[in-house]
């Protein structure tokens, strides 16, 4: 059986929170995840521990698509720096930035 991907993982979270806050039985609420995601009862049974602890639904992220940029040498060593002191990735800085500067085109022509 593969791995979830993030996006997978937050939706299942979200359905066995969602069965939690409904006050489904946890014997019910395993079998129905089990059933509606193809996972085993025992990993059911952890989405709904882990969903116990969630004080809000998980954003579900739509996935990433892996790309190859050529940069110059001056702007890959700013991007590195924002990157550790921001904590951020670099492809989410990118990502972020790319998005803003669409928008305006967006909005502009």
């Amino acid at each position: 059986m593969s791995r979830s991907t993030k996006s997978e993982k937050a939706r299942q979270l979200n359905a066995a929170r969602s069965l939690l806050e409904r006050q489904v039985e946890l014997s019910e609420a395993a079998q129905k995840l089990s059933r509606k995601y193809g996972m085993s009862r025992r990993q059911a049974y952890r989405y709904l521990e882990e969903a116990a602890q969630l004080p809000h639904p998980v954003e579900v992220v739509e996935a990433a698509v892996p790309i190859t940029l050529k940069l110059r040498p001056r702007t890959v060593r700013e991007l590195r720096s924002y990157a550790r002191r921001s904590g951020m990735t670099m492809g989410e800085i990118v990502s972020r930035a790319l998005q803003a500067f669409l928008g305006t085109l967006r909005r502009h022509g």
